[in-house]
């Protein structure tokens, strides 16, 4: 018996060591092709501790000894990338190297990932063709390719990916038709392409902007030309039969006739309602719903607003029909006047819809239509009374408001740069060029004093919802803080969810910010306006970013600098200096526990010393 188990033990020790050797084995060939990676791409440097096991590395993640996952989003990487390298992770799951400047083809040993399940790409400037293979990964769920200059046809065997759910090409080169796609996709975007053709039944269902840009027909796009020839199209008749489809005189004069009969109905009809609705002004309005403008509509907000909707009462029981005014320099207008002003939609967020209203007079103001109000009317007219009373040059003044039941409104100042978000991450002839050292030195410095003030007002005041997108600029690219203070009267579950990059770490309740909360956003915006990186949130299984962990994970490894816009330094030969004591500031404000930032007061003194130091134009002072 005891020669049987030392047999056994013999065995299994055995067994044991060779799948020991194994798995070393396999981590190895991880480890190589990493290596092959890490030689061929240039840009910065993936410093990794040779000496050390591939699974400690920056960006890679093992599971049972393998290399499952590599994530090397916004590194930096550029070149091509090599054939031997990733191809070579077999257990690869994930691969993200999204947001770098990596060019040419997508490489063929690609085909060997049999288990990768997440494929981003996007934003780099890959070519060539989409490799056909990709489709033909079995466990394939996301393919994001969007954003780089691939070109050719879609591959026709995309029904062969049978779990994809995600499929992004947008911002390409591709061309031809889009191919029939069988399989039920949850995300689909091939928008700004050189496609045509007629859009696939299966398709129909996602909205128009999946599909803009191109030289697409049919649902949600406009409807095929019956007469375009397509590839399904029947052929077109042959020159023998021109003459028998030729209409007769005789069929042209009655067409003719039945268009002057229509004509006369119509005008008959129009007659009659122009009639109609000249009685109808001489009576009280009726309580009739008006449609949602759109953005080339003549009218800033929904005609529901007006005399149309029966008024709320005020708090001291009197009707309230109209605005009610903290500022009335800016001009005079009323609510039937900002209901009848050209609008532009500026955008929606979190706590509802922009537009910009401009009078015939030449008066141009902007009006946010507040979403999800869970307080009562006299809470909001309070709150609403402590805004309005709320006076600083960094501050986007609060001119007017509206309340009914059914409208909120607040009528702000309207700033003619936009905001900071668009000019950071928009398109390159936005005017993000016009967004130097000085520029962003100032902009950090005049939001920082507009939230200094916030908090100076009390303990419990703060801002609530900071970021770039709340970052308004004047014509003299003049920092205007906007939103603030609206946290407390909207709905929790209209803000961002806990994964929003500006979000402090701490926070529960989208409705209680604390000051020391504000201080985290503003550090993750000063990362932002240093990094050019947006701080990106993580939606249907998309990956996000933290920006200061990313931030952190750079300086860690290699120069500060190096986390820094390339816009910010490509013409910038000094204030280097000043820029790396910017990037600890915003790096401290962002600290995990609430007790180690600093407060607002002290990050505005910072910033000024910072400034001064640097020569930058110093914005309007408190």
């Amino acid at each position: 018996m005891k020669s049987k188990s030392k047999l056994s033990l013999s065995v299994f020790f055995f067994i044991f060591f060779l799948y020991l050797a194994a798995v070393t084995s396999d981590l190895e060939s991880d480890r190589q092709a990493l290596v092959v990676l890490r030689n061929s791409v240039r840009g910065r440097p993936l410093l990794w501790n040779m000496s050390a096991s591939p699974c400690t590395w920056h960006g890679v993640h093992c599971d049972a000894g393998r290399v499952t996952e590599l994530r090397l989003p916004g590194s930096g990487l550029f070149g091509s990338l090599p054939v031997g390298g990733i191809g070579n992770l077999t257990e690869l799951q994930t691969l993200s190297l999204r947001f770098n400047s990596l060019s040419g083809p997508i490489p063929s040993d690609f085909s060997n990932l049999v288990l990768l399940r997440y494929l981003y790409l996007q934003g780099n400037s890959f070519s060539g063709e989409i490799p056909s293979f990709l489709f033909t990964l079995p466990n394939i769920i996301r393919i994001n390719l969007g954003e780089n200059n691939l070109s050719g046809p879609i591959p026709d065997n995309v029904n062969s990916a049978t779990r994809l759910a995600t499929l992004y090409l947008e911002r390409n080169q591709l061309t031809g038709p889009i191919p029939e796609i069988t399989i039920t996709l949850q995300q689909f975007n091939v928008s700004s392409n050189q496609l045509n053709g007629s859009i696939p039944d299966s398709l129909s269902g996602f909205p128009q902007a999946a599909f803009q840009g191109n030289s697409l027909c049919g649902k949600p796009l406009n409807p095929c030309d019956a007469t375009a020839e397509s590839p399904n199209s029947p052929p077109g008749p042959s020159p023998g039969k021109k003459d028998s489809d030729k209409l007769s005189a005789g069929a042209i004069a009655g067409i003719v006739i039945a268009c002057v009969v229509v004509l006369l109905v119509l005008l008959f009809i129009l007659f009659c309602l122009c009639r109609k609705r000249k009685k109808e002004e001489n009576v009280p309005s009726r309580n009739i719903e008006a449609p949602v403008v759109a953005p080339t509509s003549a009218a800033a907000i929904p005609r529901e607003t007006a005399g149309n909707v029966p008024p709320a009462k005020a708090e001291s029981g009197a009707v309230n029909k109209d605005l009610t005014f903290f500022v009335k320099s800016f001009g005079e207008f009323d609510l039937d006047g900002l209901l009848k002003a050209s609008a532009e939609v500026l955008g929606k967020g979190t706590v509802g819809s922009s537009y910009k209203a401009s009078f015939d007079h030449g008066l141009v103001v902007a009006v946010k239509r507040l979403r999800d109000v869970v307080v009562p009317e006299k809470d909001f007219r309070e709150r609403l009374q402590v805004l309005g009373s709320m006076s600083h040059a960094n501050l986007v003044t609060l001119i007017a408001y509206y309340f009914s039941r059914d409208e909120k409104l607040l009528v702000f100042e309207y700033m003619s740069r936009g905001s900071l978000s668009a000019l950071l991450h928009g398109n390159k002839g936005s005017g993000r060029t016009q967004l130097n050292w000085e520029t962003r030195a100032g902009i950090a410095l005049g939001a920082a004093r507009a939230i200094s003030y916030l908090h100076s007002r009390d303990s419990t005041t703060s801002h609530g919802n900071i970021k770039s997108s709340n970052i308004l600029l004047s014509d003299s690219y003049e920092a205007k803080v906007s939103d603030y203070g609206l946290a407390p009267i909207i709905s929790s579950t209209s803000a961002p969810n806990r994964i929003d990059g500006y979000r402090a770490p701490e926070v529960t309740d989208a409705r209680k910010i604390s000051q020391k909360a504000d201080v985290y956003s503003f550090g993750v915006l000063i990362l932002e306006l240093l990094t050019g990186k947006s701080p990106t949130h993580q939606q249907l299984n998309e990956e996000g970013v933290d920006l200061p962990r990313w931030v952190q994970s750079i300086t860690d490894q290699q120069s500060p600098s190096d986390v820094f816009d390339p816009e910010l330094t490509r013409y910038q030969s000094e204030g280097n200096e000043n820029m790396i004591r910017l990037l600890k500031i915003g790096m401290s404000c962002t600290a995990q526990y609430p007790d180690s930032r600093p407060s607002m007061a002290e990050v505005t003194r910072l910033i000024e010393e910072v400034s001064h130091s640097s020569g930058s134009p110093n914005p309007v002072s408190d």
